[in-house]
């Protein structure tokens, strides 16, 4: 980890910006090849994540890691975040003042990783990353590309669980990642 991933997990590790920390057990910088072709979004850190101070551990995490094994990688080839780097309470979404106090975490993590894709995991990542108000089933699977980064919204792990009936989109919208990730090698000629 080089001096400026350092120093943005020790100022995420000690941010009091929002009420998210009062709660906190442990903060969730993200985690992964800090080099990735590929970024994970979520909304923020659940039960498990705030007692390990991982991103995507639980349940959800595990359905992720069999998606981004579908891609044909590991987990330690892509980098997961989540907008919000503490547990909301109860699990809720977090509040706009919460995104907005983490933003420019967010921000720092993409400029360092520079990803050619990424991958919002649900409504709330696609609200807070792309502005966008839209239900997540009418933008998932669609492509948004900002500054040369292609956007892709899909379904957060969490809805698969609850509604398997949303896994086909989700394996298509995944299938699309991996095909327009060929892309983007082939055009560069790595």
């Amino acid at each position: 980890m080089n001096t400026s991933w350092q120093l943005l997990t020790e100022e995420i590790k000690n941010c009091d910006k929002c009420r998210l920390c009062e709660r906190r057990t442990n903060t969730v910088p993200g985690e992964g090849n800090p080099n990735a072709d590929i970024m994970f979004i979520g909304e923020g850190p659940g039960r498990d994540e705030d007692l390990q101070g991982r991103p995507f551990v639980g349940a959800s995490g595990q359905l992720l890691d069999r998606m981004i094994h579908a891609l044909g990688m590991e987990r330690t080839e892509v980098y997961i975040c989540n907008v919000v780097k503490c547990r909301p309470p109860g699990n809720r979404n977090p509040e706009p003042d919460e995104a907005e106090a983490c933003k420019g975490y967010l921000r720092q993590q993409f400029v360092l990783v520079r990803p050619k894709i990424i991958v919002l995991l649900g409504k709330v990542a696609m609200r807070y990353v792309l502005q966008e108000e839209a239900p997540i089933s009418r933008m998932r699977g669609s492509w948004v590309v900002r500054k040369g980064v292609w956007f892709m919204p899909t379904y957060h792990p969490s809805a698969l669980l609850r509604d398997s009936s949303l896994k086909r989109d989700a394996w298509e919208d995944f299938k699309a990642v991996k095909q327009k990730l060929e892309e983007i090698k082939n055009d560069s000629g790595t």
